[in-house]
């Protein structure tokens, strides 16, 4: 089967993107307004994308209009605060924090404090005004690279690229100085409501060429 791209309508485009293009991490970006407001939300459309300098980046779709019909989409409250304040704090999510994650990942209205709805602890960044979540085995405080809006449509969206200024890693999760990969209980995105949990993994050896 060979699908043409005008042939198919939005929703069916994103079924097929978000049911290929997986599994995807999860970014649980933490954010505040000018005026101080937390705000927490989670992402899969992300990943690191560069090491020197250390970029990470995610793309937060735009909401739809209250007024559809020929209306612009409207930015979400993380994409909003971090025009804002040029910053925020990209939070790993683990097995063990599915739910609160989840929780977090609905419409409120931006007087709503998602760390008080889920029940998180916001600890103080070192860098960054925005507040890390606490329980969190990894964050990132990043400081804002460079924001493509690429369509202002009820269906757009931006890619945010932020550049990291501090880790936080808990010390449970290290071993020998180093953060353990096989201790993070990470989960990622799949299509619709699917997650996938990464508990089953294994090795390959790249050949050397040469």
């Amino acid at each position: 089967m060979i699908v043409s791209l005008p042939d198919l309508s939005h929703s069916e485009l994103y079924n097929i993107l978000l049911n290929s293009v997986a599994p995807r991490p999860i970014a649980w970006v933490s954010t505040v307004s000018a005026s101080g407001q937390p705000n927490l939300a989670p992402f899969s459309f992300f990943n690191a994308v560069c090491a020197d300098p250390p970029l990470l980046a995610f793309a937060p779709a735009l909401r739809q209009p209250k007024r559809p019909e020929g209306g612009k989409g409207e930015a979400k409250d993380t994409l909003r605060n971090i025009r804002e304040t040029r910053e925020f704090v990209v939070n790993i999510v683990t097995y063990e924090l599915r739910e609160a994650m989840n929780l977090t990942s609905g419409e409120y209205d931006a007087s709503v404090n998602e760390f008080e709805l889920a029940k998180l602890t916001p600890e103080a960044s070192k860098i960054v005004r925005s507040p890390r979540v606490a329980e969190s085995p990894v964050s990132f405080e990043c400081k804002l690279h460079q924001i493509l809006d690429f369509s202002t449509a009820p269906t757009g969206g931006s890619l945010v690229i932020g550049e990291i200024v501090s880790i936080h890693m808990n010390d449970a999760y290290l071993k020998d100085g180093r953060l353990d990969r096989n201790s993070l209980d990470l989960i990622g995105r799949m299509g619709g409501i699917q997650y996938t949990r990464t508990t089953q993994r294994f090795e390959m050896v790249r050949p050397k060429v040469g």
